[in-house]
């Protein structure tokens, strides 16, 4: 994934679902006379909800007129389940409403000491404000740090005797959520989130069969420097079976990889077949601060302005920086409507992360996922969502001590449709369903084609999908649909959820 195309192109199209009023109560001929259609509706929707493949699970549901403000169905509503990703939605939600859809992350780069003859005696100093933004394009650096060479040299600077300092002070050091597994914590989507954040903290491995059978394969990192792993390759190029039928399993690479918490080390361990496809993974570094202000010294050497000293993080520093301070230059993040595009598109939990942090940063001047729970319950408090409706322990969802109950999160989703300031920002968010994010390859060929904007979750044993639908009436319909505790594969539960929507979809 080149990551730049994801702020520089997340324009979004919005889906505009009209609403159309109801008329009066239709009646369905069912056993023993004529009942309101609703109570079919609700019968069919149990004999779903009731399928074999969660007999040992739990389905949590609630399905919500926004036409009429009936509660159309419920199922175990007001239970504690675990959400998965749909906590994005009660960090988005809060975000929207507290810090508003222009909001802007700044970051700061200062020369401290003196500038002679094109000469910085003294060190560079970047300040971060927690900006999840600041990418790599195609494996090369961000395009940010080559303007911030091009304002070096605007300064007079051509030369810098001294370091480059990166303060991330902005967050709290507390990279990870609580309790993500610790065996997640090599991936990108388990990346930990700092003031200083950049490439979203985590490069792009990519895995290719050696030249012969025998051959250690071969293991490149994107970008190719500055992130600091050093790559232990134990992957062993094998023999590509002769009588294997295109898209067979035994194809494919069989690869893991580890990296223990503290560590630099990236393990790489498995088999490829001779000429098989390269396999990709995101992973996640070590140290971000430590990450980006490596990454703009290498950046900036490159565009022909000399360092003697090494990067650092400021805080590891010994002797202060000392002189007077220049400003260079300020980056200023896209708006908070085209951050939370791409972040709830592409669920995103290191975004969400630094939202939650950002909450608390702002609210309580505390940038720790403490203060930015605390936001996010007072928040939804004042929404009249209950208190224990809600345990949350991080803002993506990674976490399996998060639970919500299917109320709480039809009762932020509602207060988002109404509120008509937050409203088209926060659907042009929600995946499509058959065209984008996390739905772009579901729903395809039937009515909830491009009806359903939701926003999807998974981790093991859990599936959750919540937001908007439109019948074919026109009606508009809010809904949240959990999985959990299931052993089927997960698609079986997203057919259920599927199932259900299409008829409510075919009988309001």
């Amino acid at each position: 994934m080149t990551r730049a195309l994801t702020y520089g192109l997340a324009i979004v199209a919005v889906a505009t679902l009209g609403l159309k009023a109801q008329g009066s109560t239709s009646l369905s001929v069912v056993a023993g006379g004529l009942q309101p259609a609703g109570h079919a509706l609700s019968s069919d929707l149990d004999l779903i909800f009731s399928d074999p493949a969660v007999s040992r699970g739990l389905i949590s549901a609630r399905i919500d007129s926004l036409t009429t403000g009936e509660t159309i169905y419920a199922r175990n509503a007001d239970k504690l389940v675990m959400p998965a990703s749909n906590m994005k939605i009660l960090t988005m939600t809060v975000a929207a409403e507290k810090l508003g859809w222009g909001f802007t992350y700044s970051t700061h780069l200062d020369a401290i000491g003196t500038i002679t003859n094109g000469v910085l005696r003294g060190d560079l100093v970047v300040t971060g404000g927690g900006d999840p933004t600041i990418v790599s394009v195609d494996g090369g650096p961000a395009p940010l740090f080559t303007e911030w060479a091009a304002a070096l040299r605007k300064a007079g600077i051509q030369r810098v005797e001294g370091r480059i300092l990166g303060d991330d002070s902005f967050f709290d050091r507390e990279g990870f959520g609580m309790g993500w597994s610790w065996d997640d914590m090599v991936f990108g989507y388990s990346a930990s989130v700092s003031g200083l954040n950049y490439n979203e903290n985590q490069v792009t491995s990519s895995l290719s069969p050696g030249a012969a059978v025998g051959a250690a394969g071969m293991v490149m990192l994107s970008p190719a420097q500055s992130h600091g792993l050093s790559v232990i390759n134990r992957v062993t190029t094998v023999a590509r079976p002769a009588d294997a039928p295109a898209n067979d399993p035994r194809l494919r690479a069989s690869v893991s990889f580890d990296r223990a918490p503290g560590s630099h080390e990236l393990i790489v361990s498995g088999t490829i077949p001779l000429g098989a496809a390269a396999v990709t993974q995101d992973i996640a570094v070590d140290r971000p601060t430590t990450f980006f202000v490596t990454a703009l010294r290498d950046a900036l050497v490159a565009e022909g302005i000399a360092i003697s000293g090494a990067a650092a993080e400021v805080h590891q520093v010994i002797e202060p920086s000392m002189g007077a301070r220049t400003a260079i230059a300020t980056r200023t993040s896209p708006p908070l409507s085209i951050i939370g595009a791409y972040f709830m598109k592409a669920s995103q939990n290191f975004v969400a992360e630094t939202l939650f942090k950002t909450l608390g940063t702002v609210v309580k001047g505390q940038g720790s996922a403490e203060a930015g729970r605390a936001v996010v319950m007072e928040t939804l408090k004042s929404w009249g969502v209950p208190a224990d409706a809600i345990v949350m322990r991080d803002g993506s969802g990674l976490s399996r001590y998060n639970y919500v109950t299917t109320s709480a999160i039809v009762t932020m989703l509602t207060r988002m449709w109404q509120n008509e300031t937050l409203r088209g920002p926060f659907a042009a968010a929600l995946p499509v369903a058959a065209h984008d994010g996390t739905l772009r390859t579901r729903m395809r060929n039937t009515w909830l084609d491009s009806h359903v904007q939701a926003k999807t979750g998974t981790i093991s044993n859990v599936r959750s999908l919540s937001g908007y639908l439109e019948t074919k009436s026109g009606e508009r319909i809010v809904f949240s649909i959990i999985g959990n505790h299931f052993t089927v594969p997960s698609s079986q539960i997203d057919a259920i959820a599927e199932k259900a929507l299409a008829l409510v979809a075919e009988r309001r």
